[in-house]
């Protein structure tokens, strides 16, 4: 198992995690519609808003899943946040990064992550809207693109902005 990298400007990015003042909150409405809304297009068993905090993965909202968080060192999300696009394990199985972590060895049989960073308007990634499944999968064109918007739409709520605009976009995307 490979633990996630810290990134450089981590000081920076936790600060503008903690700003948003939503760890360790209750759930709320505008982020579990999301998730069950994720949960219902993607066909995804787990679906998860995870805030990467420093030393763990925090979910604001869970459709899947009973846990409340884990720890930073065996998260997919901690790897996912490093990126400015979808980070996606296609079987986590085969993956040498993943292949031994407790989530993949033991419950919820990981094998299948992708995870879109919740990118704040000062260019900050907090986490991640992701879906997991115990079935390997890969994720197409059409999937990444709405799976992207809406991360939008989880960094627009997290950060208390009208997400109306966004809504439209994702109206047209629909099949």
């Amino acid at each position: 198992m490979q633990a996630p990298a810290i990134p450089a400007d981590e000081a920076d990015r936790v600060e503008t995690l903690r700003q948003l003042l939503v760890l360790d909150t209750p759930a709320e409405d505008r982020f579990d519609n999301i998730t069950s809304y994720a949960q219902s297009q993607f066909g995804a068993p787990i679906v998860l808003v995870s805030l990467v905090d420093t030393n763990r993965q925090w979910f604001k909202s869970s459709c899947g899943l009973d846990a409340s968080e884990t720890s930073r060192e065996i998260s997919f999300c901690g790897h996912a946040i490093l990126h400015d696009d979808i980070f996606e394990i296609p079987n986590a199985l085969n993956d040498e990064r993943f292949a031994n972590n407790p989530l993949v060895t033991g419950a919820p049989k990981i094998r299948f992550y992708a995870g879109a960073p919740l990118t704040m308007s000062n260019g900050q990634r907090v986490g991640t809207l992701c879906l997991i499944s115990p079935a390997p999968k890969r994720l197409d064109a059409w999937e990444k693109q709405h799976l992207k918007a809406l991360a939008r739409l989880v960094a627009m709520e997290l950060q208390g902005q009208s997400a109306a605009e966004e809504l439209i976009t994702l109206k047209h995307h629909v099949r």
